[in-house]
């Protein structure tokens, strides 16, 4: 028997359809440049009426398609580096079993503010060392990953798979910083990485009941048009524009945590 709010959803109204399409498609162009949109697929449906825990499960769906589209098209164009991208995957996707474990059984509330804090320092590193994140240290395609690189890269897995919001984030600084990437390869890893773990992750909820199908799959059509759209726009664009949209996602996704826009809103009324 199915929970009553999944009754009070009229899916199939025109304006319902339009607005899950369009975030999805807001959310596949934000995830494959930087990462975060997630957020915006979290806040849809929970004003919908799903509980955060269902919302959590649901938005995975759309990401599966996405990151498929999204990492072909790198890997198209030479730019995956797919013997690094299977054992950076392999800690990544234990770790978000971990993680989806914890966050059906746990309150997500907690971490909101630690991330926050989190992203706001990766933002001041990628504005005071702006060539790391342009040229890589090209070593990123001859690296062999340490044992210390397969603890922060399941740590990240962890987080993934427990709320996956801002995961693309980690993984590009992870690629960057550790790996050795330019931000154009390290984001192709990025999203191929995410389409291998997911499908676990998303496994986990499955199992608890907490995927409301129907809606994310129709949010999917949207994320997999974003994927493909923003790929094709990073590869021409290239690594220094990404920076700068990076640090727009990070700061606007940081004041979405700290609530900063409520803050202003009343001062000001």
């Amino acid at each position: 028997m199915q929970p009553e709010f999944l009754n009070e959803i009229n899916i199939w109204s025109p304006e319902i359809l339009v607005l899950l399409i369009g975030s999805g498609f807001l959310i596949g162009v934000i995830n494959t440049v930087a990462g975060s949109g997630t957020a915006i697929g979290y806040a849809v449906f929970m004003a919908l009426g799903l509980p955060p825990a269902w919302a959590n499960g649901t938005v995975r769906i759309g990401v599966l398609p996405q990151t498929f589209a999204a990492a072909f098209n790198f890997w198209r164009h030479k730019l995956l580096d797919i013997r690094n991208a299977f054992r950076i995957s392999i800690p990544i996707t234990l770790g978000s079993i971990t993680g989806a474990q914890i966050a059906v059984s746990i309150n997500q509330n907690i971490f909101k503010y630690v991330i926050g804090a989190a992203m706001i320092i990766f933002m001041f590193l990628i504005l005071l060392k702006p060539e790391k994140w342009i040229k890589g240290s090209n070593i990123g395609s001859r690296i062999i990953p340490k044992w210390w690189h397969y603890i922060i890269y399941f740590i990240i897995g962890t987080y993934g798979g427990f709320i996956h919001i801002g995961v693309g984030i980690f993984l590009l600084f992870a690629l960057v910083l550790i790996s050795g990437y330019d931000l154009v390869r390290a984001n192709s890893l990025k999203v191929f990485v995410v389409f291998i773990y997911t499908p676990f992750a998303l496994t986990v909820f499955i199992i608890n009941g907490e995927v409301y199908y129907l809606l994310g799959l129709i949010s999917a059509i949207g994320n997999t048009l974003g994927g493909i759209f923003a790929s094709k726009f990073a590869i021409k664009r290239g690594a220094g524009f990404l920076r700068w949209i990076l640090i727009i996602v990070i700061a606007v996704f940081s004041i979405y945590l700290f609530k900063i826009h409520e803050l202003i809103m009343a001062v000001f009324s």
